[in-house]
Parts: C-alpha cells; sequence; structure tokens
C-alpha cells in the first residue's frame, strides 16, 4: 500500500462527504486507502459515511460507541494506516484533484524529503470565497525556507496547514500524538513526525487544499474564548518541549515558547484583557530575548496598556 489518507470525524455532517470525496474520487496510479473514524458523532455524520462506504472500496470506515475525543481518535487512525506514506484530513477541508498524485510523486522523486506540505486556499463556509492562502500568507513566512526543519515549526509556529502533509511511515506513528493536549493537536503531531523522521520539511507552492473558516472550528471557538487560548497556550508549550527528546536546542525551545506567549499576549491585548496582556508579555520576555521589534516595544511599554494596543495597530 503506497498511501494511507486519515481522516477524524465528529459531528460533521454537512462537511464530512464532500471531504471524502475529495480525496476518494483523486485520479492516482498506486494503491491507497481513505481511513475515517467517526467519534460516535450524535448527528448523521455515521450514516453519510455509511454510504460512502457502499460505493467507494478503498474507504475503510471506523466506528466508535463511544466519544473519546480527537487524540484517542487519532490514535485509532494512525494505528490503522498501511500505508508507506501518510497524509491527515480534517473531516471539514477538501483536497484538490492531484494533491495525492503530486504529494507522492514529490516524496518518490526526493529521497531526501521526509515531509511535504502544499499551499492551501482558506475559504469561508458559508459563502465558498477565498480567504487568504494559508501558508505563504502566514504572518511569520518570511523565517520560513522552502525546506524547513523541526527548528522552524518550533520557532514559527505552524506556517504548515494541518491536511495540506504528507510524511513517511516510521515507527513511532502511534507516539505522535500529544493525549495530555486538550485543543491543539496538529502543532504537537507534526513537530513529533518531525522529529522521528528527522526530517526535512519541503514546500509545494501549488494551492493543492481547501481549508475550511465556520463558526464551529477549533479556531474559530478559540479565537472566541480565553480559556480556551489559554489552554491552547498550554498545548503549544507542552509541543515545543517535547523536541527537547529529539536533541533540539534548549534555545531554540526557549526563544520558540516565547514567541508564543508573545502571541498570546497579543490575543488578550486587543481583548482588552490587560491583566493577561501582562502576564505573558512578562513571561515572552524572561530571557530577555525578542521575536521582532513589535515584541521589544511591547514589553517595554506593557505598564501602560492602552499606548500599546495604539503602538501595534
Amino acid at each position: 500500500m503506497k498511501l494511507s489518507v486519515i481522516v477524524p470525524a465528529f459531528k460533521l455532517e454537512q462537511c464530512i462527504e464532500p471531504c471524502l470525496r475529495s480525496v476518494l474520487e483523486q485520479t492516482v496510479n498506486f494503491d491507497y486507502e481513505v481511513i475515517v473514524c467517526d467519534d460516535a458523532s450524535p448527528d448523521n455524520t455515521a450514516a453519510v459515511i455509511q454510504r460512502l462506504e457502499h460505493a467507494f472500496p478503498h474507504l475503510r470506515a471506523i466506528y466508535k460507541t463511544q466519544n473519546g475525543g480527537l487524540a484517542n481518535n487519532m490514535k485509532t487512525l494512525l494505528s490503522s494506516a498501511q500505508g508507506e506514506y501518510i497524509a491527515y484530513l480534517d473531516g471539514d477541508d477538501i483536497a484538490l484533484p492531484g494533491k495525492l498524485q503530486k504529494q507522492v510523486d514529490y516524496l518518490d522523486s526526493h529521497p531526501d524529503c521526509q515531509m511535504v506540505y502544499h499551499e492551501s486556499d482558506m475559504f469561508d463556509s458559508d459563502t465558498n470565497a477565498s480567504i487568504k492562502l494559508y501558508s505563504q500568507q502566514h504572518y511569520n513566512w518570511q523565517y520560513v525556507p522552502a525546506r524547513s526543519e523541526i527548528e522552524h515549526l518550533i520557532r514559527y509556529g505552524t506556517y504548515l496547514q494541518a491536511s495540506a502533509v504528507m510524511f513517511r511511515r516510521h515507527d513511532h506513528l502511534v507516539d505522535t500524538v500529544l493525549a495530555d493536549c486538550k485543543i491543539i493537536l496538529d502543532y504537537p503531531f507534526y513537530i513529533l513526525n518531525a522529529g522521528f523522521l528527522n526530517a526535512s520539511i519541503d514546500f509545494m507552492p501549488e494551492v493543492l487544499g481547501r481549508y475550511r473558516i465556520h463558526s464551529q472550528s477549533f479556531g474559530a471557538q478559540t479565537q472566541r474564548c480565553s480559556e480556551r487560548r489559554e489552554q491552547s497556550l498550554n498545548d503549544i508549550i507542552a509541543a515545543c518541549q517535547a523536541a527537547s527528546q529529539f536533541g533540539v536546542a534548549k534555545e531554540i525551545i526557549d526563544a520558540g515558547i516565547a514567541h508564543h506567549q508573545f502571541a498570546a499576549a497579543l490575543y488578550f491585548l486587543f481583548r482588552e484583557q490587560d491583566a493577561l496582556f501582562t502576564r505573558y508579555i512578562c513571561a515572552s520576555a524572561a530571557n530577555g530575548d525578542f521575536f521582532n521589534e513589535r515584541h521589544a516595544l511591547a514589553f517595554e511599554h506593557y505598564q501602560q496598556p492602552q499606548k500599546v494596543r495604539e503602538l501595534l495597530a
């Protein structure tokens, strides 16, 4: 089996069919499987999957009888995958025609590359309108080379969209899921895969996927909720710290954590939650190093949050 596409699903009755069809209907010259795991959805997600299962013999479906959460679902999918290559697809995202063939061809022709990701079109689920490019319009894209490594992930965050990545199989697939993370799983997933693979992470600039933005997505919920934003930061810090097992220097890990604390501080600053802004901007400057001029400026004036808002607006 050349490729396994793994798809977690929970309460996605409106999105799961276009997601699965987008990979099931691809034209390829190799054997592949699509594995979807429904995490005991209370809606009609399982019924939609069952109908597709009858129509597509290369679709393998797993149905949980009790909801176990995304981390457990991911482990189930990874332990079931048989492919030489693994591709992850969120159950509400879309793979564009040619994605699977082009990424498999890339890994086949670049044996020194262990992970490859493509550009993704962020789109509004209600209007279908494109919003922006995920990677090339990422706020840290200027620092990311075409061939990046685990250190870049730690320093600059998730410049690769979760559903855009394909990577080579290795012996620690299930170990790439940090079960303690409650909200952010894609960031530790790719840091750990990069670490176990000692990976080069190559970028394909062609848009080969669409990343759905809607009100119930994990990201949208986090943008609305301060508690979720703090938990997300804790998950992100845990992901950075997990890289130490691969020999990543403490200085790089500390710099990555400080950058993520700075990003959280800005989130709270512009929501006028000044106490949380102060907490995280001070934590981000604990080592005396700053990510950029905006970081240094925010810390310099942190006792005057309104002034910082005006300076950084």
